[in-house]
């Protein structure tokens, strides 16, 4: 409605200009008699018929379709085009009817006409402007650097320019082509390339740098992430050019550097040929699908057709949220949300028997070190009888697929949590041997950025709440992976599987998490130790200084996929094993908590359980008591 108000008034005063173009040139060229008769014969031979031709022109070329806000070289290249053949066909039709004037006149009503039509367009930008510049007077604004001064960088600058409501006032731009340095883009100055930031910020007093480089790669935008986030200000970019549809820029996707942009991880390349042919029509079952990776491999499947795909989780919230956000993206899948536990061996065979699964991703566990730690049999009934529950109906109901989602804990592990997922991974080589019509295989990677107790998500937090930021150990490191690139992995990890192998993925480099957490602070503009504290806690209980992806004696194998690995099998009895799984079991039924990291060493001999933690809090919990007394 609003449009058409706007087209509407452009149209009559297009009407009004039109005519006054002709008369006033009349006026100016013919002598006053001649001007006299031209007038009484005006609006009954020309007028409608010139008026007609002009909004017609406009029409055509797209002058009453066009947002003058935004005019631009473009649009007056239209107005002249337009007036131009607009008084082309006015100057035939008065020869035709035999309106004879001097060609100083048909030159005159050309330029008044485009001096009437362009003018009242950019009149009208201009004018908006300047209630504009009023505007953002009002309104609290930081200074912004852009960094890059390409096509990107422009469309930012003059977005941010139309948007004073996001509060973001471009002054100064950086590039690194040597060619634009010094030189203005639409009046901000190009101060030179990334050697000058430093001088950019403080002569031009920059509060927020804004990276506007979408076609960068990964590893480019870790390196001007990098050199900007020791300055003090607070970093924003645009998604890179994968994130964004059809890889146009849009201001409102402007967001804050994260983590992950620090990673400089590369997109995952999926043979996408090779995953549909495993997923395409089948029946999916996501154990633990409303947890972190479940859900993400949720996403990913979603992508690649399935017959249909079950979500089953003990937590009904998230599944009901992953739910609705599923249907919402894609309205023809055919989707199932289950709610029961893993431990719940009945409720597991009505689900198989009941919908047939044939692929089974396996992500529900207990994943917490240190409430495990305290509820070590809580780990085990999980993570190891529900690993042995699935596994189990799988086989018996003849699944395509068994993939377990493991982890860097389980490998030489000094916790209950890992020792437990080592065990899994075990359930899971051994039930391969003894299945003809299942592959079982497990798929093991490090911590994923922004998971249920990540130590992101806590920073971010401690941040906010203005510190102190705790760390535990000034030199613990761990490796780290995006959640989406972790759960593409699994799929493609699943597509490869022949059966028996454990999947290592390709972490990148191990992180410091004392580095991330100064770096998080870093890119909130604030100073680590000054603006915000860093604190040391000591080392919890079960937890590791560095973490391994590898068991010495298992070796390694490339695979097809360079971020995707095979750990060679360990030779295991199969008779020990079950009979050393019957021994755990009856442990934790009779709740004899000591004997758990016993029972547990036999079965995972590089199992390093540490008991000093717990003999120290046992202390201090005495010491407590006494004082209390």
């Amino acid at each position: 409605m609003q449009a058409l108000k706007r087209q509407l008034i452009l149209i009559i005063s297009d009407i009004l200009l039109t005519n006054l173009a002709f008369l006033l040139s009349a006026l100016l060229i013919l002598p006053i008699q001649q001007f006299t008769s031209v007038l009484l014969g005006y609006f009954w031979e020309i007028a409608l018929f010139i008026t007609m031709v002009r909004i017609l022109t406009n029409y055509i070329f797209g002058l009453y379709s066009s947002l003058w806000r935004y005019a631009s070289i473009d649009e007056l290249f239209k107005v002249i085009v337009s007036v131009t053949v607009g008084s082309v066909m006015n100057f035939v039709f008065l020869h035709l009817i035999r309106q004879s004037y001097p060609f100083a006149m048909y030159a005159s009503i050309w330029m008044l006409n485009l001096f009437f039509i362009a003018g009242s367009r950019f009149t009208y930008r201009a004018l908006r402007k300047s209630l504009h510049k009023k505007y953002k007077k009002n309104i609290q604004q930081k200074n912004v650097l852009i960094y890059g001064a390409g096509d990107a960088g422009v469309l930012v600058l003059n977005e941010l320019r139309r948007h004073p409501e996001m509060g973001m006032h471009p002054v100064v731009m950086i590039d690194d082509d040597p060619e634009k340095y010094k030189r203005k883009v639409n009046g901000i100055l190009v101060f030179g390339g990334r050697d000058k930031i430093q001088d950019a910020v403080k002569k031009y007093q920059v509060e927020e740098i804004l990276i506007a480089l979408p076609s960068a790669t990964k590893q480019e935008n870790k390196q001007i992430i990098e050199i900007c986030k020791g300055i003090g200000c607070k970093l924003k970019t645009l998604p890179g050019v994968y994130e964004l549809i059809n890889g146009k820029v849009d201001i409102k996707k402007i967001r804050e550097v994260n983590i992950e942009d620090l990673l400089g991880r590369e997109p995952v390349k999926l043979n996408s040929k090779e995953i549909s042919e495993y997923l395409k029509g089948e029946t999916i079952l996501v154990t633990g699908g409303g947890g972190t990776i479940g859900s993400e491999i949720c996403r990913q499947i979603s992508y690649f057709q399935p017959k249909k795909l079950m979500i089953f989780d003990i937590y009904e919230n998230n599944a009901y949220s992953l739910q609705l956000e599923l249907k919402k993206k894609h309205p023809d899948l055919n989707l199932e949300v289950l709610i029961g536990s893993v431990r719940d061996k009945g409720r597991l065979d009505f689900i198989f028997q009941t919908y047939r699964p044939t692929v089974v991703f396996h992500a529900a566990a207990h994943k917490h070190v240190p409430l495990m730690e305290d509820s070590p049999t809580e780990a085990i009934k999980n993570n190891v009888f529900g690993t042995i529950n699935v596994a189990e109906a799988a086989k018996i109901y003849q699944a395509k697929k068994f993939v377990l989602i493991s982890t860097d804990k389980a490998v030489n592990p000094t916790n209950i949590m890992g020792a437990t997922k080592r065990i899994a991974e075990i359930v899971t080589q051994m039930m391969d041997r003894h299945s003809k019509n299942t592959d079982y295989v497990a798929v093991r990677f490090g911590n994923v950025l922004g998971s249920n107790g990540s130590v992101i998500p806590i920073f971010k937090k401690q941040i906010a709440e203005g510190g102190p930021v705790t760390v535990t150990h000034p030199d613990i490191i761990r490796y780290f992976m995006t959640i989406p690139e972790a759960s593409q992995l699994v799929l493609q990890a699943g597509a490869m599987a022949k059966g028996g192998e454990i999947f290592i993925l390709d972490m990148g480099e191990p992180v410091k998490i004392l580095d991330l957490a100064k770096d998080l602070i870093k890119l909130s503009g604030l100073i680590p130790d000054e603006d915000i504290k860093i604190e040391f806690t000591g080392l919890r209980p079960g937890e590791k200084l560095y973490e391994e992806l590898l068991i010495a004696e298992e070796g390694l194998q490339a695979t097809k996929h360079e971020k995707i690995l095979i750990s060679k099998p360990i030779d295991y009895s199969y008779q020990e094993f079950v009979q050393e799984l019957a021994k755990l079991k009856e442990v934790i039924t009779k709740d004899a908590i000591q004997e758990i990291p016993k029972v547990i060493k036999k079965i995972v001999p590089t199992f390093q359980f540490d008991d000093r933690n717990k003999r120290q809090n046992s202390k201090k919990e005495k010491e407590e008591i006494q004082s209390t007394n």
